[in-house]
C-alpha cells in the first residue's frame, strides 16, 4: 500500500477494511470477532476498538500459525468457526452463512469458499477425487503443471469446527515452497484423518476480492459505492447519477429522498424523508431533517431540523445547530451557532459562535466579530430581531428580541429589546459637490 497505516485499515466507503469483514461475521452470528494482529497492532485496536478481541501474532509465518494464535480465545467455544482476510471488504454475512448451511446440511468438519477464474494464477487450486469431492487445495508454488490448469480456486474464507481446528493446526507443518503454514493444507489433513472437508462455489467473486495495492482498494470501493447506492434506491431513494454519488457504509437517508449528482454523503450522517441534496454538496456527520433542501454547499458535523434551505455555497461548520424552517442562503458561513426556528441568514454573512433568535432576520454581508485575537466571544440575537445589510457585530454582544440594527451599523454595545440601534456617521449632502470636483480635476 505504500503507507504508514497498516493495509486493513485503509477505508472502504468510510470503515476500515477489517471492519468490513468484522461487520460481516456479526451479520453471519459471531457476537465478538476475533482480529488476529501484527504490524500495526496499536493503531488496529484503536481503530477497530471494543467491539473485537485481539490475537498477536508476532511472527507472520502464514494463515495457519495466524489462525493458531487465536485458538486461546476460542477455548470454551464448541461451534463453527469463520475464517477469513482482513482485506477483503466486500465479504457478506449472507455469503458467511452460506458456508454454515453447507457445513449443517452435510455434516462436514470443514467448509471452503471458492470460485472459477478464467485467469487463477496467484490463487491455491481446489482440487478435487474422481467424485467430485475436494481432497485438498495446492497453492500455485507448489502445484504441478496440471495442477496449475485447475481454474477452481480457495478464497481464503472458510469455515471450520472449533474441534478440528484444535486437533489439526498444531499440527500444519511448513513444508512448502515458502515455508509457511498454511491453512489450506487443513483440507487435506481433514480428509487424511476420515473428516469430510466441502466447498461452496461461489459465483460471484467480487465477494472474495482482497486487496494488495490502491488500485484494488479504488475498485473494491467502486464496488462497494454502487452497492451502496443500488440498496437506497430500492429502498425509495432516488439517485440521479450513481456514477458522480459517492455514499458511505453508515449514511442512513429516508424514503422519497432525492440525491443529486457530484454529492458526496460521509460518515454517520442521516437524512430524513422527502429531503432533496445536492448537486455539488458535501455532508460529513450530520443529521439532516425532512422536507429540506440542501444544494451546492458543505455541512460537516451539524444539525439540521425539518423544512429547511441550506445553500447554495453555503458552509456550515462543526457544532452548529439549525431548528426548524430555517433559511441558509448564497455564500454564508454558520460556525459553532445556533440558528433557532423560523430564523433567516439568506446572503454572504458569516455567524460564528452566536445564538439567533427564532424568526430572526439577518440581513446580506453582516459578520458576527467573535474573535479579538486571542479569544472567541458569543453573540446572541434574540427572537424576531432584524440585522440590516453589512451589520458589523462585534461580540461579547447582546441583541434584544424585536431590536433592528440599521444598515450599515457596527454594533459595539447590548441592544435592548425593541429598539433601533445605529452604529455609523450621520450623512451630509454637499449640492453640486460632484460637479465642481470634476470640473476642478478636469482643469
Amino acid at each position: 500500500m505504500k503507507s504508514e497505516l497498516p493495509k486493513v485499515l485503509h477505508t472502504v466507503c468510510g470503515i476500515p477494511m477489517a471492519d468490513h469483514a468484522g461487520r460481516a461475521m456479526r451479520q453471519a452470528g459471531v457476537s465478538r470477532p476475533i482480529v488476529v494482529y501484527g504490524h500495526g497492532g496499536e493503531d488496529v485496536k484503536g481503530v477497530l476498538g471494543e467491539g473485537y478481541q485481539y490475537a498477536l501474532q508476532a511472527e507472520q509465518l502464514g494463515t495457519a500459525h495466524a489462525t493458531l494464535q487465536a485458538m486461546p480465545l476460542l477455548e470454551s467455544h464448541s461451534g463453527p468457526v469463520f475464517i477469513g482476510p482482513g482485506d477483503a471488504p466486500l465479504i457478506t454475512g449472507s455469503a458467511l452463512n452460506c458456508l454454515l448451511a453447507e457445513m449443517e446440511s452435510s455434516n462436514a468438519d470443514g467448509v471452503v469458499a471458492t470460485c472459477v477464474l478464467a485467469d487463477p494464477r496467484k490463487y491455491g487450486r481446489v482440487i478435487r477425487n474422481d467424485a467430485g469431492r475436494v481432497v485438498r487445495i495446492v497453492e500455485e508454488l507448489d502445484a504441478t503443471e496440471s495442477e496449475k490448469q485447475i481454474r477452481e480456486v480457495g478464497t481464503s474464507f472458510y469455515c471450520f469446527k472449533a474441534d478440528v481446528l484444535r486437533d489439526l493446526l498444531p499440527k500444519v507443518s511448513n513444508n512448502n515452497a515458502k515455508g509457511e503454514y498454511y491453512l489450506t493444507d487443513l483440507v487435506g489433513m481433514i480428509n487424511e484423518s476420515g473428516g469430510l472437508c466441502t466447498a461452496v462455489v461461489f459465483d460471484d467473486f467480487e465477494l472474495l476480492l482482497g486487496v494488495n495495492d490502491r488500485w484494488q482498494l479504488a475498485e473494491v470501493s467502486k464496488i462497494m459505492r454502487r452497492r451502496i447506492l443500488r440498496e437506497l434506491a430500492l429502498s425509495g431513494v432516488t439517485i440521479d447519477d450513481p456514477d458522480s454519488t459517492f455514499i458511505e457504509v453508515d449514511v442512513t437517508i429516508g424514503e422519497n429522498c432525492i440525491i443529486r449528482p457530484m454529492t458526496v454523503l460521509e460518515g454517520k450522517t442521516s437524512i430524513g424523508v422527502n429531503s432533496e441534496v445536492g448537486p455539488s454538496t458535501r455532508i460529513t456527520d450530520s443529521q439532516i431533517g425532512s422536507n429540506c433542501l440542501v444544494h451546492m454547499s458543505h455541512v460537516n458535523r451539524v444539525i439540521v431540523g425539518d423544512d429547511c434551505r441550506v445553500g447554495p455555497f453555503a458552509n456550515l461548520r462543526p457544532h452548529t445547530v439549525i431548528g426548524d424552517g430555517v433559511k441558509i442562503g448564497n455564500f454564508v458561513e454558520v460556525k459553532a451557532s445556533e440558528l433557532r426556528d423560523g430564523s433567516s441568514v439568506s446572503h454572504l454573512t458569516y455567524i460564528g459562535d452566536a445564538t439567533v433568535g427564532a424568526k430572526a432576520n439577518i440581513g446580506a454581508g453582516t459578520i458576527t466579530c467573535n474573535f479579538d485575537g486571542f479569544s472567541k466571544h458569543r453573540t446572541v440575537i434574540g427572537d424576531e430581531a432584524f440585522i440590516g445589510s453589512n451589520s458589523t457585530l462585534v461580540a461579547p454582544l447582546t441583541i434584544g428580541e424585536g431590536a433592528i440594527t440599521a444598515a450599515g451599523s457596527t454594533i459595539t454595545k447590548d441592544v435592548p429589546s425593541d429598539s433601533l440601534a445605529i452604529g455609523r456617521s450621520r450623512q451630509e449632502i454637499k449640492e453640486h459637490w460632484a460637479e465642481r470636483w470634476r470640473k476642478k480635476k478636469k482643469s
